[in-house]
């Protein structure tokens, strides 16, 4: 099992650790509850240097980029990040993503965890189409195992990071980066997240991880900074409505069906696979849809579970799903007939054989 740069310092704080995309990771420390509204109420900080970073460089990124990925990367400019996914060539997904751009010829891409080799041979094929080599100092490149990430998350994070830089980043734009020092360290500060509770993430390498780290908790200490597991990261996500590759999203599934219709653009010029096939999809419809729910009934909706009608009849499986720590409710998220995706809809779950009414609501759950 690979580690990281920080997580001797989980073990030291007592985390319950797990294998998550071949990493030991920390799963829980105080608890999914407590870290979860730690987050929604204040700040705490999450390791996710498990991620995948991805360079693409040269004249030729950008078309490699607007074949790969579905949304129009022409539309970035330096500093701005675009949240997008790359089509397999069968109408599903072979990953979501984010996409950096530093100039006009240098892109990060940034991938989950356990698709990192299944991407990284994606691009390289796609690239040699493009004339593109791959390997140290070519034009793509997998830096992941060179980089660590700190996802500093909540209502106080950007006040915690504000100490451990000589430039004002309180009134950063969401989705925007900087390359900047953080904490005396060579970094990209990036204003995104996956909790919808505002914060940013930071990138560094590897050697500057524990200098970073300490930095981190100094600064963090009068603000009551916590560390996250990747329990809480899962429930707080799923409150915001965000996929996640694997359970509401993957190989199988198209951005059509998942309500990523939004970061699919047809472009004039954006010849991106599976264009056609999505296309058709948007026109005529499709046989599915990806559709948040509360449970109206008293009951705990999992991954895995059956969706059904009101009448009984099964037409899908719960995608995600939790006991909403903010909200008391079962929420949950999953795949539905285009019928039933209207919000205010009554459907289903089906738990121990039993039907618990639940019913259809707009994305997100608080």
């Amino acid at each position: 099992m690979k580690t990281t740069v920080f997580t001797k310092y989980h073990i030291a704080a007592g985390a319950k650790m797990a294998e998550f995309a071949g990493y030991n990771m920390p799963i829980e420390f105080t608890g999914i509850n407590d870290e979860h509204l730690t987050v929604r109420e204040r700040a705490g900080v999450f390791d996710v240097s498990h991620m995948g970073e991805i360079w693409v460089k040269g004249p030729k990124a950008l078309a490699l980029l607007q074949r790969i990925t579905t949304n129009d990367v022409s539309k970035l400019v330096d500093g701005k990040v675009q949240y997008t996914c790359m089509p397999n060539g069968r109408c599903g997904i072979v990953d979501d993503l984010l996409v950096y751009r530093i100039d006009a010829e240098t892109y990060l891409l940034v991938v989950n965890a356990a698709n990192i080799e299944k991407d990284w041979n994606h691009i390289c094929a796609e690239g040699k189409a493009f004339g593109m080599e791959a390997g140290h100092g070519k034009e793509l490149y997998n830096a992941s195992d060179e980089i660590c990430q700190l996802a500093v998350q909540g209502p106080l994070a950007m006040k915690i990071v504000q100490k451990m830089c000589a430039e004002p980043v309180e009134e950063m734009e969401y989705y925007t980066f900087r390359k900047m020092p953080v904490a005396g360290c060579d970094a990209i500060l990036s204003i995104t997240g996956y909790t919808g509770s505002g914060g940013c993430e930071i990138y560094v390498a590897n050697e500057d991880g524990e200098k970073l780290w300490k930095a981190l908790w100094e600064a963090g200490e009068e603000f009551g900074l916590k560390n996250i597991g990747l329990g809480a990261r899962d429930t707080l996500r799923l409150e915001k409505g965000f996929c996640l590759y694997g359970n509401d999203i993957d190989d199988t599934t198209s951005p059509i069906e998942a309500g990523l219709g939004w970061i699919t653009k047809f472009a004039e010029g954006k010849d991106f696979i599976d264009r056609a096939c999505m296309e058709r999809q948007k026109a005529e419809g499709v046989t599915r849809k990806l559709v948040g729910f509360k449970l109206l009934d008293r009951g705990i909706p999992r991954h895995g579970y059956e969706l059904a009608a009101p009448s009984g009849e099964r037409m899908g499986v719960v995608t995600s799903g939790t006991m909403s720590p903010c909200l008391h409710i079962g929420v949950g998220m999953g795949y539905v007939r285009p019928e039933f995706a209207k919000p205010g809809t009554e459907i289903a779950v089906v738990i121990r054989e039993k039907l618990l009414r639940a019913e259809v609501v707009r994305l997100p759950f608080v």
